[in-house]
């Protein structure tokens, strides 16, 4: 029985080592291996990506960029095309637009964009749709899922982008201990998804989303992706629905406004401005060809 169990042994490493050696990796895979060859994307990538704003954008799988606490798959090589495209009208050339140059992303924005067609799941039933590592590299989730749809966008991705980009900022620069104490004790950690009735209950009671009361510095980034991502109208309806909750929120957003036009001379009214402008044209973006 032994000898036969060692032949079958045998028997699996052989077949697996020829099939390791008859099956090469289909070069339309996003599943990158060492010998990927340069496509028209890559060289895209290069002209718009990296030599203007210096960010590496990784859409192939990759072991070492992967988390492995999740089961994900890789990005579709069209809908990586149309999110670097996007990203850039999007997140980067607003702070351009204003700044009036390209130096504020490239020297502050993270060097690595890492995208990954699925979600990560957590045990608790919610989903991480983006996460920043370090100042150096921010992983986007869900691009398989890509819906060219305002809204449907700014939940899924461009919300997210700003918000670890403000993540960056303020560990570049910290904000006003005075934030910390307008909330104090009422933060509630990792138990925000199941502490409030929607974000409509969680401005009630002073935070901007339910994400934002899971800790100060969740709250201070989602309070400028949640504006600058929004038209004027929902601002003041969040406001005006608020109730007590709105004296609370608009005391955390007036230390926000103040923090990045006094550390970064960003105005986020015309930051707004800027980019609800480019939310709106959109739909006349050629999405698809690389130019």
């Amino acid at each position: 029985m032994t000898k036969f169990l060692k032949y079958i042994a045998l028997a699996l490493m052989t077949m697996s080592f020829i099939a390791c050696e008859e099956q090469p990796l289909d070069p339309k895979s996003q599943v990158i291996d060492s010998k990927v060859e340069e496509n028209e994307f890559d060289k895209w990538l290069v002209t718009n990506y990296i030599e203007p704003y210096n960010i590496m954008f990784k859409y192939r799988m990759e072991k070492n960029e992967s988390d492995f606490n999740y089961w994900l798959v890789p990005a579709k090589y069209e809908n990586a095309v149309k999110m670097a495209k996007l990203m850039k009208f999007l997140c980067f050339e607003p702070y351009d637009e204003i700044t009036g140059s390209k130096e504020f992303i490239k020297s502050y924005y993270p060097k690595m964009i890492h995208l990954v067609g699925s979600g990560a799941y957590r045990n608790n039933g919610t989903f991480v749709l983006g996460t920043a590592e370090g100042g150096l590299k921010i992983t986007m989730y869900f691009v398989n899922d890509m819906i060219i749809d305002v809204d449907y966008l700014n939940e899924y991705y461009f919300k997210t982008m700003h918000h670890e980009f403000a993540h960056i900022l303020h560990q570049t620069k910290p904000y006003s201990s005075d934030f910390n104490a307008i909330s104090g004790s009422d933060y509630v950690t990792d138990a925000w998804s199941s502490s409030w009735n929607g974000d409509a209950d969680a401005q009630k009671n002073g935070f901007i989303s339910e994400y934002a009361s899971s800790s100060v510095d969740e709250d201070f980034v989602e309070l400028i992706s949640i504006y600058v991502t929004n038209p004027a109208s929902y601002w003041e309806n969040v406001l005006k629905n608020a109730g007590d909750g709105a004296a609370i929120i608009n005391a955390k957003f007036d230390i926000a406004y103040n923090y990045m036009l006094n550390s970064w001379n960003i105005d986020l009214n015309e930051l707004r401005d800027v980019i609800q402008r480019r939310q709106g044209e959109i739909d006349t973006l050629d999405l698809e060809t690389l130019n």
